[in-house]
């Protein structure tokens, strides 16, 4: 079966449980059509670089797939005629990546640099000019 990876955007007004919700409900869909979801990755309320459907920020969603195209296509078809669903894209891929993915390793590194780690001089504040 051929391998998918698919990101979706909801709403930023529903909670985080209703996306894992959401999340659940489509992967019921595919399974129900003779597919697998290999991983999830919830990614979060995130701010849009413009306003799409009158939304300033949306929850990505990530999930790996393997499956058949008809199954693909019946999760899209129940995401289109869903209204939280803002946007979403699938793109078959040859393999999925082992580990997270670039966006989370993205967000571990921000919360190192932000909890607690001494930043160098040079990063922190310019060197004080000697006369």
């Amino acid at each position: 079966m051929p391998f998918y990876e698919h990101i979706f955007m909801t709403r930023q007004d529903v909670s985080s449980q209703q996306v894992d919700a959401l999340v659940d409900n489509f992967k019921t869909v595919l399974e129900k059509n003779g597919g697998s979801v290999l991983k999830i990755e919830n990614w979060g309320l995130k701010t849009l670089p413009y306003r799409v459907k009158k939304n300033r920020k949306a929850y990505y969603a990530l999930m790996n797939i393997e499956s058949d195209f008809p199954a693909i296509f019946e999760m899209e078809r129940q995401m289109r005629l869903h209204e939280d669903v803002l946007r979403y894209m699938t793109i078959r891929v040859d393999q999925h990546e082992t580990g997270p993915s670039v966006m989370l390793r993205k967000r571990e590194r921000e919360d190192r640099r932000s909890s607690g780690g001494r930043m160098s001089r040079s990063e922190d504040q310019p060197a004080p000019l000697v006369s």
